[in-house]
C-alpha cells in the first residue's frame, strides 16, 4: 500500500474527514518512482473509476511534473468532505488501494474554496 503522509502536519486528512463542508477540493500529490509510472497509472484509472461512480463525486483531473519529476498531482472535487470520506472508506476502494507499491508516497489533503 502506498504511504499516507500529511501535507500539513498539524491538519491531517482523517481529521479533515470530521469537517462537515463542502464543496471541496482534494489534492493528492504522489510521489511516484519512475519504474513504478505505468503501474500507477493502472491501478490509478482503476480507482477513478470506482470514485466517478459515487454520489457527490463532481470531477477529476491528474497531472504530472515536467521535466522527469517523479510527481503527480490528483485534484478531485466533491460535493461534500462527508461524500469524499464515505467514498475513501469503503471496502472496495480500500481494497484497491492496498494494491499500490509501498514506495509509492501520499500527500493528500482537502481544500475548501475561498473568493478572492
Amino acid at each position: 500500500m502506498a504511504k499516507l503522509q500529511s501535507l500539513d502536519p498539524h491538519t491531517p486528512m482523517f481529521a479533515q474527514f470530521k469537517e462537515k463542508t463542502g464543496p471541496i477540493a482534494l489534492a493528492n500529490t504522489f510521489v511516484v518512482p519512475k519504474e513504478r509510472t505505468e503501474l500507477f497509472l493502472a491501478l490509478f484509472r482503476r480507482q477513478a473509476e470506482f470514485m466517478k461512480a459515487q454520489p457527490g463525486f463532481v470531477s477529476l483531473q491528474m497531472r504530472k511534473g515536467t521535466a522527469g519529476s517523479q510527481l503527480m498531482m490528483n485534484v478531485a472535487l466533491w460535493e461534500s468532505t462527508e461524500a469524499l470520506a464515505t467514498a475513501f472508506g469503503s471496502p472496495e476502494f480500500q481494497r484497491m488501494a492496498a494494491e499500490f507499491p509501498d514506495d509509492i508516497v501520499s500527500y493528500p489533503h482537502i481544500f475548501e474554496q475561498i473568493d478572492v
